[in-house]
């Protein structure tokens, strides 16, 4: 064999798992068509939360007087695409070079070329034959295409948004997902007329209904006409039609659903019905010793997932029998405020049977938010009654991403409301919601 593990794809999951694999000892190669660090680095996660924090330092400039800062007129405040282009892509190359050099640093031997899986654990790079004991496929995933219907339309795909020298006026975003609503507020945070079409009854599927309820109100207050269920009908005349309704439309930015890069096999992989590699719990596919991890196993479509799968697989690789644990992973909105979810749903508990409690607590009522100007927000605690067990954490505020990490905690150690009221939280922070929705839980809120 030419290699212990040979890896598909250098996106979060392929390039994550390589370096693990390089840390144990295992000898891996990693074979990449386009894209060091894939989607994530090149034209999602990273450059898209880029271009949004810009956005939304471009609306908080109009809130500067309010801090008692003089002399700018806020007026002549123009948002310069090309500037905020231009830094989304130096952070890109510092990571993307960050990436490169700890791949060399381990070890991990990159081959550039379109990968074919053969017989006998073997992979085609071109016209070069590789063999492994391990193959795991990382080939992520893109939104599906509008079709053909939109051949003439002005669509754009998320992967060329960077390409663009400026926006038009009047912008759909399609799409179900955290995504689409994430790149509606960015263009309404830059002063465009924007509509967000969901093209199925998915919408946010997987969010607790009161986020779901949160964001739809959310976006509405921002001016942001939201068509649900319905999927673009024709494009004509500057206008798109939805489900019977003429919409404004100079540009359609592609956020659907995402459909699977699956990989040429001489011997075919057993798919899932949506069109993704089916897996075991291991995400072991139905050919041996194949794995697949990320987003082309259609288990989640979130990076720090797809990571923790890539070394999840490279551990069983080497003995280390674990359970695949899904119900501790955070789901994060990169919007304005940030909406961060880990743990069990409120419909998830009712299906289980739980006599369960909600405790909330706003950021109106909290120091560190009153300072910063952040107010809009709050924390809801789900709770076991019986012993106290934190079963799911909600957060709104301006930093709930980062917010939500220590919420990972205490579900991992099945913390009780008890210790989330006497986690002692510094004054003033806005993670002091936290030990306010732990003592609420108890009954005895301490400021509200």
């Amino acid at each position: 064999m030419d290699y212990d593990v040979l890896i598909i794809g250098a996106g979060p999951s392929g390039y994550v798992a390589a370096i693990r694999a390089g840390q144990v000892g295992l000898k891996t190669a990693i074979v990449e068509k386009q894209y060091i660090g894939g989607m994530c680095l090149n034209w999602g996660c990273i450059p898209t939360k880029a271009i949004l924090e810009s956005a939304k330092k471009f609306k908080k400039l109009g809130e500067i007087e309010d801090f008692g800062i003089d002399g700018i007129d806020t007026g002549k405040i123009a948002f310069n695409w090309d500037k905020v282009k231009s830094r989304s892509k130096r952070i890109t190359r510092k990571l993307t070079a960050g990436v490169n050099f700890l791949l060399k640093k381990n070890g991990i031997e990159m081959i550039s070329g379109t990968a074919r899986i053969g017989s006998d654990r073997s992979v085609w790079v071109d016209d070069k034959k590789i063999s492994a004991k391990h193959i795991i496929i990382a080939t992520g995933s893109k939104p599906k295409p509008m079709g053909d219907a939109f051949s003439n339309a002005p669509v754009v795909e998320m992967e060329n948004l960077f390409e663009r020298e400026a926006f038009p006026e009047n912008i759909v975003v399609t799409g179900n997902h955290i995504s689409s609503v994430e790149m509606a507020q960015f263009f309404r945070l830059i002063h465009k007329n924007v509509t967000l079409v969901t093209n199925s009854g998915y919408f946010l599927d997987g969010l607790d209904t009161f986020l779901v309820e949160y964001i739809t109100k959310k976006l509405a207050s921002d001016n942001i006409e939201l068509i649900t269920d319905a999927y673009p009908e024709k494009y004509a005349d500057g206008g798109l039609t939805v489900g019977g309704k003429k919409v404004k439309c100079d540009l359609i930015v592609n956020c659907n659903s995402r459909k699977a890069i699956i990989p040429e096999s001489e011997t075919p992989l057993q798919l899932t019905e949506r069109g993704f590699i089916k897996t075991t719990d291991n995400f072991q596919t139905s050919i041996d010793g194949v794995y697949a991890i990320g987003d082309v196993a259609g288990r989640s479509f979130l990076a720090h997932m797809a990571s923790a799968q890539g070394i999840h697989v490279i551990n069983a690789i080497k003995g280390i029998q674990a359970h695949f644990d899904y119900s501790t992973y955070p789901i994060n909105m990169y919007t304005t405020p940030e909406i961060a979810q880990i743990g069990m749903t409120e419909q998830k508990i009712k299906e289980e049977g739980y006599d369960y409690k909600i405790s909330e607590f706003p950021l109106s009522a909290n120091g560190k938010a009153l300072i910063e100007n952040n107010t809009e927000g709050l924390i809801r605690l789900l709770s076991d009654k019986k012993y106290g067990q934190v079963l799911g954490v909600q957060v709104v505020a301006e930093n709930a991403t980062d917010m939500i990490a220590e919420a990972g905690a205490y579900l991992k150690v099945e913390a009780t409301v008890y210790d989330v009221a006497h986690t002692i939280h510094a004054h003033p922070t806005v993670s002091e919601i936290f030990f306010e929705a732990g003592f609420d839980a108890m009954d005895r809120a301490i400021h509200k």
